[in-house]
């Protein structure tokens, strides 16, 4: 619950700064590379300020917060320690945004594989001698450390570019800040706020802080699953951002697309499968008192696969800035989540939040994109819906059988779902289908 408070408060303080950042430098740092410069000044600026209010925000209402809201005055001091690591996520927020969008993703991944080794032994002494603040305290540190690693790579990165850093002109980029970040913050702050609103209905329910704990352990592999996929689509902004500064930039924007989803499908559908069938498994290594949470584990690795599935419809709008269309998509999310774990979350517990959401995004992702699809390319819609259903196959068949049963299938189901991914890739033509082999 801590961790999802500040993931609340962190949206806020973030401002939807580090995807603005990496949309307008990708678009802007070859044709303007002042504006460009005036660009990274503004989110570094403003994310100090946004950092710094929703920080002390964080820091007055903690007690409520714990009191009131998630019913454990006990973890009034950790609220008030991630207050720290709110004002530092900010501030990293930005800069990696302004890195991604001048491209620089292996810079990025150095400073947080160095920031990693440099934070580990910092955070397993925090656990042991500090427990639950102590562990907080620890992720400040690391999120610290970052923000000094990633402001020496941005102004590295910005000469290499010939991105001038000018920060007393960044005023004049106001209006693009206001026009993009300000949907985007609803978007996203509509998608925490429901989850932590899911959480606190949950821990509020009889055994709510048990059912808490299988989602959250559901949750870890939900991590791992999510991942490369969340690096890839986090690499597409910058290259669609790009191509619609190009003078024809619609058949580069459409390969790109569709290569970006071949690749994230050829990833989640097989590895996600294995997943859902060594649920059982894998629930297990929590602890006994885990193994009945593979149903849980499943929705949550449904719901994951679903939305990674269709994850590229994200970037193709914030490219094009059309912002609020996700927000309204995400809005409609939320209410259907919220609909469903208010009714379900007594009788189904935690299974609510996983399967609920699961239905939430596969309702999203059909009538999504629909709605959007004369603004995709040609059959990707079609190919993610068909990829979701899949996944709605393969779940719906796990659930019917017996644990032994389950582990019969790990090698055939995967199978199965390298097919129809490859297959799908190749859907409707072949072009895509050859990109992904280049990339592969």
């Amino acid at each position: 619950m801590v961790q999802s408070t500040a993931g609340m408060f962190g949206v806020l303080a973030g401002f939807g700064l580090g995807i603005t950042a990496t949309k307008f430098v990708a678009e802007f740092r070859r044709s303007e590379p002042e504006r460009a410069g005036r660009i990274i000044g503004l989110s570094g600026l403003v994310a100090t300020a946004t950092g710094a209010l929703w920080a002390t925000g964080l820091l007055v209402l903690a007690p409520w917060l714990a009191k009131h809201a998630i019913d454990a005055p006990n973890l009034t001091a950790a609220l008030r320690v991630a207050a720290v690591m709110l004002f530092f996520s900010a501030l990293t927020g930005a800069q990696t945004g302004a890195l991604s969008g001048l491209e620089a993703f292996r810079t990025i991944a150095y400073a947080n594989v160095f920031a990693g080794m440099v934070s580990l032994p910092i955070l397993v002494c925090g656990a042991y001698f500090g427990g639950l603040t102590g562990a907080v305290w620890a992720l400040g540190v690391d999120l610290c450390v970052k923000w000094l690693l990633n402001s020496v790579a941005l102004r590295k990165e910005a000469r290499r570019y010939g991105v001038p850093l000018k920060p007393t002109q960044c005023l004049r980029e106001w209006p693009a800040l206001w026009n993009f970040s300000i949907p985007f913050v609803a978007s996203a702050l509509v998608v925490v706020a429901t989850m932590w609103l899911c959480n606190v209905i949950l821990a509020n329910q009889p055994a709510g802080y048990s059912e808490l704990g299988i989602l959250n352990a559901s949750n870890t592999w939900r991590a791992l699953l999510v991942f490369i996929p969340g690096m890839i689509v986090n690499t597409a902004l910058p290259i669609l951002s790009e191509t619609t500064s190009r003078d024809e930039p619609t058949r580069a924007f459409a390969r790109t697309l569709k290569t970006t989803q071949s690749i994230i499908g050829v990833i989640v559908l097989p590895f996600g499968t294995v997943l859902i069938y060594s649920s059982d498994a894998l629930m297990t290594l929590f602890g006994k008192e885990f193994r009945n949470g593979s149903v849980v584990l499943v929705g949550v690795l449904s719901a994951t696969m679903i939305s990674s599935l269709a994850a590229v419809t994200g970037p193709a709008l914030q490219a094009r800035n059309r912002v609020w269309i996700g927000a309204v998509f995400n809005l409609a999310y939320a209410v259907l989540l919220l609909a469903i774990v208010f009714l379900l979350s007594g009788r189904w517990g935690a299974a609510s939040v996983a399967y609920g959401s699961a239905a939430s995004y596969l309702a999203l992702t059909v009538v999504g994109g629909w709605y959007l699809r004369r603004d995709l390319p040609r059959g990707l819609q079609r190919r993610i819906v068909l990829s979701a259903l899949f996944v709605v196959g393969a779940a719906g068949i796990w659930l019917t059988l017996r644990p032994i049963q389950r582990y019969w299938l790990v090698a055939p189901m995967f199978v199965m779902a390298l097919v129809v991914a490859k297959f799908l890739a190749r859907y409707p033509s072949d072009e895509v289908g050859q990109s992904l082999d280049a990339a592969c």
